[in-house]
């Protein structure tokens, strides 16, 4: 009698978790439904893009009314930002993202090499007292890495996190994760707080939905609390270590008590306050932002870009600024929550993390409840690098809705 055989079955790997066996659903809804809309219209998550569209003009039409009265601030090198913020995300859009599950060690390559990138004599840029940029020769264009680090590190979490398909059991796999979130933390902590903490919040939230325990979680954030106490502690101690950077002391040191730096930082934040404060209800208007026209608020285009913006479009611009952000950030989780594939799951969760701390950390350093850390508003503050680097994220979650698996 002849007999049949059969090929075993070929192991799965961690493109093969994100590429989930499809199960005839669709976000979308009936198949029916989705014939009557055009094509390109079906492959774009409309509730992400719409809101971020509407940022990317609001913050368009803060950065030329800021242009008005700050030199810094160009609205044509602004533009220049978008654009290749959208040539950016229209690549990553189209591209398989599910490919880079099973290249985890390339992409903490591609972390290490975007930290070193400042440090190579004649491509590195020093700007503010910090290396942290690059100018391309020739065209003279600056890039900074480290913001291309938290998407390129968002990747290496999802992928890292997505072999454990929901669950992680062994706590050896749970410090396996953290330590390799660890080693772009680190890295980044000695060239940008700001940029760090981001790349900190965004692992972290990456780890703890790929199915951490939830004493490993805690015990983890007590740990963190006792570490960063001791390290505030030795640089603000006599005879101790200096771990962090004056200028980082004094922010930290500047949230407890404003007065203690009236000329820096403490100066700054008590400017900001007045700035929000005297927006009142409806702003006063585009280019009549006496705190930063006059120049008592530095940085008005960058860091303390919400207080330019409650100025001008007041209490109710505001309001319209959150809602769009509320908007965002809720469609991408919502998106998330259906999505099957662990790898994209987690990079959705990676991407809201981002944009959840860095719209709290900005907007909240501006009302004096979060510490100056110099992390920028998405969208809206002016610089191309952070531009390109949040227009990125929303390909990101495009890609992730686009390679989704479709109804048959």
């Amino acid at each position: 009698m002849a007999t049949h055989s059969k090929t075993a079955p070929r192991p799965h790997t961690l493109g093969d978790l994100a590429r989930p066996l499809d199960s005839g659903a669709s976000p979308q809804g009936p198949k029916t439904r989705a014939l009557a809309r055009p094509k390109i219209v079906k492959e774009l998550s409309l509730p992400v893009l719409i809101p971020a569209v509407l940022l990317v003009l609001f913050g368009l039409l803060v950065v030329w009314s800021a242009s008005l009265s700050i030199s810094d601030a160009s609205l044509p090198r602004q533009l220049v930002g978008v654009a290749l913020g959208l040539a950016a995300a229209v690549v990553i859009w189209r591209y398989d993202y599910r490919d880079l599950a099973n290249f985890t060690h390339a992409l903490l390559i591609a972390d290490i090499v975007l930290f070193i990138l400042p440090l190579i004599p004649g491509l590195g840029y020093s700007a503010k007292g910090m290396t942290g940029w690059i100018q391309i020769p020739i065209i003279g264009l600056r890039i900074q890495p480290s913001e291309i680090m938290k998407l390129v590190t968002i990747y290496l979490m999802a992928a890292l996190g997505a072999s454990y398909n929901g669950r992680i059991k062994k706590f050896e796999d749970y410090l396996k994760l953290c330590g390799m979130l660890a080693i772009p933390f680190v890295l980044l902590v000695t060239q940008d707080l700001g940029s760090s903490l981001i790349v900190l919040v965004a692992g972290a939230a990456i780890i703890i939905c790929s199915g951490a325990k939830a004493e490993w979680v805690i015990a983890t954030i007590v740990l963190v609390v006792l570490v960063v106490g001791v390290v505030i502690f030795c640089s603000v101690t006599e005879g101790l270590p200096n771990i962090l950077k004056d200028y980082q002391v004094k922010r930290l040191i500047v949230f407890i008590d404003p007065s203690v730096d009236p000329a820096g930082d403490g100066y700054n934040l008590q400017q900001a306050k007045i700035a929000v404060g005297s927006g009142g209800l409806f702003g006063k208007g585009i280019g009549n932002a006496t705190q930063a026209g006059q120049g008592f608020l530095p940085e008005a285009h960058t860091d303390f870009v919400f207080a330019l913006l409650a100025e001008e479009f007041g209490f109710l611009g505001a309001c319209v600024l959150l809602g769009l952000f509320a908007w965002l950030i809720f469609s991408t989780i919502k998106l998330a929550q259906v999505v099957d594939a662990p790898f994209g799951k987690l990079v959705l969760v990676g991407v809201v993390a981002m944009w959840s701390f860095q719209v709290l950390e900005n907007i909240g350093m501006c009302l004096g409840i979060m510490p100056i850390t110099g992390i920028p508003l998405p969208f809206i503050s002016y610089g191309a690098s952070s531009m390109v680097v949040q227009l990125a994220a929303v390909g990101m979650v495009q890609s992730v809705y686009f390679h989704r698996p479709k109804a048959g």
